[in-house]
């Protein structure tokens, strides 16, 4: 999942400057030049893309470069090193594919700038959960860092979020997802239906959860309310008392022997659960696949008080200027036009941009990731392996019911630095 692409196309971005591609992005930008791809494979451009292992992924890029003539040189990195990439070496990239609670630490610097909307061809279309913070109108905004509201600022200038939708997106969404505990339920021995399941004394030992702190106070929370130890008047932002009582509970659970393992990586939680020495654990859906992958029973549980939630986006670094500028625009509209966002489904993501990804996937798929419904056929993997046998229903049903049940964004706290600190006793512990 941390595969880095860097791809030499011969031609430094500084000469290419200079040569007069600013005059194509002028030309581009003023609606004179339709064909994008063939303006892009005459006068190369490379856009440097980072962010987490999610998303970065070469597939991507190589369509990008057939369908665009754009060369995307990816590089993947864990969450926190994303954040602090973005903030201290802006010009070591031009697109940041970051998450929304990410983007709370890092717009504020200034080394992003928004994105106009009426440049974006597929705005009308994205989830309204980016919008206004509900996917359906009955729908509850969640606690923590939703993402729309740190989605827009109030002019193209601004360093501080805006309350209501502008014309000024700080970045465009992306991929997201609702994330819950996975099991072996093969191994669990019996139902598993909330948070609280995983500090089971059944379970010592084989318990697990992720070590990113952002992410795992998160976790943490769920687990703590689930448990009927506290009530956060909101979880992503929680006072320093609450910061205390959670890093304290979790700190007595390690010291008990709850948990086998604090993983960081994709990887890591995919052999964790693989090899049976973990029975339930923080889990993200395509490590839940890779697992059943390997012919092991895994589950994505649903759980009562519903489920932790991520988003990401593509935002654009503040230098980006002429032709360069012109081709991120286009980069981020071919990605929400479909070929991506149904890659992203049939991974077990989600699309900023449903309807233009339905168009690009079978009437069977699109029934099994989005509407919940039972597989007609073998579903496969973007890598053309059986993923799911015909049959499969996809753990906890349909896209509405899974995002529709969201109690929580992952986020950052005014009290973070704080936490970090709690976070790394508990770890160090």
């Amino acid at each position: 999942m941390t595969n880095t692409t860097d791809k030499k196309t011969g031609i430094s971005r500084r000469s290419l400057l200079k040569t007069g591609a600013a005059a194509v992005g002028f030309a581009a930008g003023s609606g004179v030049i339709t064909g994008f791809p063939t303006i892009w494979a005459q006068n190369p451009i490379t856009l440097r893309q980072f962010g987490t292992g999610v998303s970065n992924l070469n597939a991507i890029a190589d369509k990008c470069k057939a369908d665009l003539g754009i060369t995307l040189e990816m590089t993947a990195t864990d969450s926190d090193a994303a954040a602090q990439r973005a903030v201290t070496q802006p010009d070591s990239y031009d697109i940041a594919d970051i998450e929304y609670w990410i983007a709370k630490k890092v717009y504020p610097s200034g080394v992003m700038q928004p994105m106009d909307v009426k440049k974006l061809k597929y705005y009308d279309k994205i989830v309204p959960l980016f919008i206004t913070g509900k996917l359906t109108p009955d729908s509850a905004i969640a606690q923590g860092t939703a993402p729309h509201t740190v989605g827009f600022v109030e002019a193209q200038d601004a360093k501080t979020f805006a309350k209501e939708p502008t014309q000024w997106m700080t970045m465009v969404p992306t991929i997201y997802n609702a994330d819950t505990l996975g099991i072996r339920p093969d191994l669990v021995g019996r139902d598993i239906t909330t948070w609280a399941d995983i500090m089971d004394p059944a379970f010592k030992g084989k318990a697990a959860i992720l070590n990113i702190p952002s992410i795992g106070i998160m976790d943490a929370a769920m687990i703590m309310e689930a448990m009927g130890n506290i009530k956060y008047a909101d979880k992503g932002n929680m006072t320093k008392e609450e910061i205390d009582q959670t890093i304290d509970f979790l700190i007595k659970a390690k010291q008990d022997g709850q948990f086998r393992a604090f993983w960081k990586s994709f990887d890591e939680s995919v052999n964790l659960m693989a090899s049976g020495e973990v029975v339930i654990q923080s889990m993200w859906s395509p490590a839940v696949a890779a697992v059943r992958s390997k012919g092991i029973a895994c589950k994505y549980q649903p759980l009562k008080e519903g489920y932790r939630s991520w988003g990401g986006g593509l935002g654009l670094a503040a230098h980006l200027e002429g032709a360069q500028l012109d081709a991120a625009y286009e980069y981020i509209n071919w990605y929400l036009s479909g070929w991506v966002g149904a890659y992203l489904n049939r991974q077990g993501y989600y699309s900023a941009a449903m309807d233009t990804a339905k168009q690009f996937m079978s009437e069977d798929e699109w029934g099994y990731w989005v509407d919940g419904k039972a597989a007609k056929g073998d579903i496969m993997a973007p890598d053309g392996k059986v993923m799911e046998k015909a049959g499969a229903v996809r753990d906890g049903g349909s896209f509405v019911e899974r995002m529709g049940k969201v109690a929580c964004w992952n986020s950052v706290m005014d009290e973070d630095r704080y936490m970090v600190k709690r976070w790394n006793e508990f770890i160090a512990a």
